[in-house]
């Protein structure tokens, strides 16, 4: 559901962020020019990760409210790796990434001639998460998780996971293969990307995921920090331990990288010839002035201020505008 003009960037009359589970239309702005069309220079067109799409879709709203209405941005959802397949293919102008580009999408992207920037903007850290009504977990070990998720694994209910845990079936939740979060946590707790059991419920939707878990008193599930924040009322997050303890993912022992395995950083992904457009180099530089502060809102850490303006210097000169 998208926000009333009184609940700005997707937030809810009590605070919690609302994430829309589908395409949304992040500005829906009256038709303009001559017999009520819009020209493609007015339109730019995102798409990609789950996990990136909160900060810009917050973006997309600010930035449609600093333009009046004359540009277009449409978000979509459909994944890292479905954002980059049609990124490289040259139908996008941006792919939300919550990974680094593929050596295969890479080379995709120089057969159809399509080159781009590569633009960190934010940290995440994957959460975690359970029922609130489970009171026997509050930490997992990275090889607790990894019996869990690993290819092949055994594991059926709690009781296997550690002495002491309920008889109780475990259903688990998670991201798909087209999702970079999956990318992510299978290589950083299983030990090798794409590396996973299938019997989860999957959606590339973190909606769905949040949705089930929170209907499930058996579940298990992982997702981006950010729809932890927005739902911390309807799912119990469990901190991690890699050797060093248990933490909780915050924006502190996010930046700091001590909620290790599985802080990451997030990226957009900018076809240089649509940098040529005025729209889309606009909006791109407007991402990177308003980020540091709406990453926080949605639940995510910010990049040093340093690292924006340098991001704003390589977007202004592969635009063509200057410094």
């Amino acid at each position: 559901m998208m926000p009333g003009d009184n609940e700005r960037r997707g937030r809810t009359r009590n605070g919690r962020l609302a994430f829309a589970p589908v395409l949304v239309l992040a500005l829906l702005a009256a038709a303009c020019g001559e017999g009520g069309t819009r020209g493609a220079d007015s339109r730019v067109l995102v798409d990609g990760s789950s996990t990136v799409y909160p900060l810009t879709e917050a973006v997309a709203e600010e930035f449609g409210i600093a333009q009046g209405g004359a540009v277009q941005v449409t978000v979509g959802l459909s994944g890292t790796g479905g954002g980059f397949q049609r990124f490289c293919a040259g139908e996008t102008d941006v792919n939300n990434a919550s990974r680094p580009i593929k050596d295969a999408e890479r080379d995709e992207c120089i057969v159809n001639d399509v080159r781009f920037l590569e633009l960190p903007v934010a940290y995440d850290g994957i959460s975690i998460v359970v029922h609130p009504d489970n009171t026997w977990v509050d930490c997992l070990t990275v090889a607790e998780l990894r019996r869990i998720w690993e290819p092949n694994s055994t594991v059926q209910s709690w009781a296997q996971v550690r002495d002491g845990f309920p008889d109780q079936p475990i259903r688990l939740y998670g991201p798909g293969t087209d999702s970079g979060t999956f990318d992510y946590f299978t290589e950083a707790i299983v030990g090798e990307e794409g590396a996973s059991r299938w019997e989860y419920t999957v959606s590339e939707d973190d909606n769905v995921l949040v949705t089930g878990v929170a209907g499930d008193p058996g579940a298990l599930g992982y997702f981006g920090y950010a729809y932890y924040e927005a739902n911390r009322d309807r799912v119990k997050l469990v901190a991690v331990d890699s050797g060093s303890g248990c933490v909780q993912p915050t924006p502190a022992t996010i930046r700091r990288g001590r909620y290790d395995p599985l802080s990451r950083p997030l990226f957009i992904y900018v076809n240089r010839e649509s940098l040529a457009r005025p729209a889309v180099a606009e909006f791109v530089r407007f991402y990177m002035e308003t980020a540091p502060e709406l990453a926080r809102e949605v639940g995510y850490v910010p990049l040093g201020e340093a690292d924006y303006q340098a991001n704003a210097r390589r977007v202004a000169e592969a635009s063509g505008h200057g410094a």
